[in-house]
């Protein structure tokens, strides 16, 4: 397949939508490095993606320039799919839980960027970076404090980055809602507690992983050539919409 449309890193590539998201980028031409914690599951990816991989977890420091190394720029675009799922009250809420919902959301995005700024700066393009923020830092749901703030850093790590980095790069974030996605799991335990869900979205459903893939890929390629600086939602109209009184 042709590599024309440009070289992009991928974290998250084992994951649900950082998976999804590397097949449809694949389907259009690009040129993948996948970068990911489960080793078997990451080269089940890659061999259906053609793609080169880095195994390893964002909780460790070396993993990011280690990525930027083995992916052999220039990279014409770079998707953090990584993210937490940690729901509990305040009370419960270990510092612990604070600095890993932090370190695994908002500064392993950070240091991902950083790692692979020299490779963007290599490409003949405009370089496009995609990070992930929730619709629960906009709305504030009960039990989100710990995921509230480590997305909601992602928002500001994204609008600061993309003052710094223009006109060269661009850089947006998607805010998605409830996924179904294998991270979601526990919360979605009974399909009692997915209808409950579903219907607090003015879609009535939740989200999927094509769905999601289908704004990444957007945000990376050319087509969104003037869009940086975005928080975006994806959430079946829950931060916009109410349809019960």
């Amino acid at each position: 397949m042709s590599t024309s449309a440009g070289k992009i890193l991928v974290y998250g590539g084992s994951g649900a939508i950082g998976s999804t998201t590397a097949r449809a980028l694949h389907s259009r031409g690009y040129a993948l490095h996948l970068v990911g914690r489960d080793a078997a599951r990451l080269d089940a990816v890659a061999r259906e993606v053609n793609a080169t991989v880095t195994a390893g977890d964002v909780t460790d420091p070396a993993l990011f320039e280690r990525a930027a190394n083995e992916a052999r720029g220039p990279l014409d675009g770079l998707l953090y799919a990584v993210g937490t799922i940690n729901l509990k009250s305040l009370q419960r809420l270990t510092e612990a839980d604070f600095l890993n919902d932090f370190r695994v959301n908002a500064l392993g995005a950070a240091m991902a960027v950083r790692a692979a700024l020299p490779a963007l700066k290599q490409s003949d393009r405009t370089p496009s970076i995609v990070l992930f923020s929730s619709v629960a830092v906009s709305q504030g749901f009960s039990f989100h404090a710990s995921m509230g703030m480590a997305k909601g850093a992602i928002e500001g790590l994204t609008v600061s980055l993309a003052a710094e980095l223009a006109p060269k790069i661009r850089i947006n974030a998607i805010a998605p809602s409830l996924v179904r996605t294998p991270l979601a799991a526990g919360i979605l335990s009974s399909e009692q507690t997915v209808s409950a869900i579903a219907s607090q979205h003015a879609l009535q459903r939740l989200g999927t992983p094509e769905d999601i893939a289908a704004l990444a890929v957007y945000l990376l390629s050319p087509d969104a050539g003037w869009m940086t600086g975005q928080v975006i939602g994806i959430d079946g109209g829950r931060s916009s919409t109410r349809t019960k009184g």
